[in-house]
């Protein structure tokens, strides 16, 4: 049976390169033929009459490697396969990992990918949702993570902007070409992800970012750091796809609660209703999720109130207590429910703590600046 003409330059860059530009991600059939054989070697053994053959055809009139290798070139982004040293380390557990990359930007990709955690969420965010996302990022910034997200409006740009003006590393996986930047209106977040940040697309030059391409980049998103954190998801937010496709392939996930009354809040909540998703509340719970063990965050407590320290039989009789008059240690154990001699026991406790005075000749009280606060 004689094989689809493919002409292409020699190498597995190149033949990669032509993949991506015959196929869309995920492909099954291409990925599985890419495997036995490898990318060169694949693209020879295309029947005109399978399935593959069918679907690449079509696509054969566009096939041009020399220019998209150009468009690269042109644009300052450089190619990037699987063995390169910027190819990420976290894509090796993917079933259907890219063919090749587009990556533009001054920062090294695998190894800003080392320490990182995706934040994502709803494009029609909150102001609730966005300040959150930037805080986070920023937080995370500051305990040595680069920050992952999508680049869409919403929580995306919002988590981008907040790890760059915190002066920390930003990584965008698009859905479309590295010289079609989506969303339009993000033109500014662009700039400067090209300048100080990087961004990456495993589809080639002038490709339309579409709904499914969106659900493929999402995969990108959940595999290349340690962990992501949903910040604001609706209940059919792709955001949740990320997120479980982030549990699916074993890495930590996180959802920050918000309103009960919020649509926006809704997949964020069933997450962890779910046990998809641990909830977390700040970059130090984040950190505490995604990174090594030893990164914990500090335990968060209420206001401490006098007596707090102390046993219940002691802070009964306390509460018993009264503010401006003195009452005797009987009066006291009516009120509270002990014992005379555990009254007085008590009371030489709370006196010593500072809690309780006597007053010669009336009884105890509340020592002055010992009430509730």
């Amino acid at each position: 049976m004689r094989a689809l003409r493919i002409d292409v330059p020699p190498g597995e860059r190149a033949a990669r390169v032509a993949w991506a530009r015959l196929v869309e991600p995920r492909d099954k059939q291409a990925l599985e033929l890419i495997e036995r054989l490898g990318a060169e070697e694949a693209l020879q053994a295309v029947q005109p009459e399978d399935r593959l053959g069918q679907r690449v055809a079509p696509r054969l009139e566009t096939l041009d490697v020399a220019r998209d290798v150009e468009i690269a070139r042109t644009l300052g982004a450089r190619i990037v396969v699987p063995g390169d040293d910027e190819w990420p380390a976290g894509f090796a557990s993917l079933v259907d990992p890219p063919l090749c990359l587009w990556v533009r930007g001054p920062l090294e990709l695998a190894s800003e990918c080392e320490r990182s955690v995706s934040v994502v969420g709803a494009r029609a965010a909150t102001q609730y949702g966005l300040r959150q996302a930037a805080e986070i990022a920023a937080g995370l910034v500051d305990r040595r993570f680069a920050v992952v997200s999508g680049a869409a409006y919403g929580i995306d740009g919002a988590a981008h902007r907040g790890a760059l003006v915190a002066e920390g590393s930003t990584v965008a996986f698009t859905a479309g070409g590295i010289d079609r930047p989506y969303p339009r209106g993000h033109d500014d977040l662009f700039t400067r992800l090209w300048r100080d940040g990087v961004v990456a697309t495993e589809v080639p030059p002038g490709s339309a970012p579409t709904a499914v391409r969106f659900i493929s980049r999402n995969r990108l998103i959940a595999t290349v750091s340690q962990g992501t954190v949903v910040v604001e998801a609706g209940l059919r937010s792709g955001s949740l796809n990320t997120a479980r496709t982030a549990s699916g392939y074993h890495r930590s996930v996180g959802a920050l609660p918000g309103s009960v009354e919020s649509p926006v809040s809704a997949g964020c909540h069933q997450l962890i209703r779910d046990g998809a998703a641990m909830l977390v509340t700040d970059a130090a719970e984040v950190a505490e999720l995604v990174g090594p063990l030893g990164e914990l965050a500090p335990v968060k407590r209420g206001v401490v109130r006098a007596g707090d320290e102390h046993e219940d039989a002691h802070r009964a009789v306390h509460a018993a207590l009264p503010v401006r008059k003195a009452v005797a240690v009987e009066d006291l154990a009516r009120r509270c429910g002990q014992s005379p001699d555990e009254v007085i026991a008590a009371l030489g406790v709370l006196e010593l703590s500072g809690l309780a005075r006597r007053i010669p000749g009336e009884g105890w009280s509340k020592a002055t600046g010992s009430r509730r606060r």
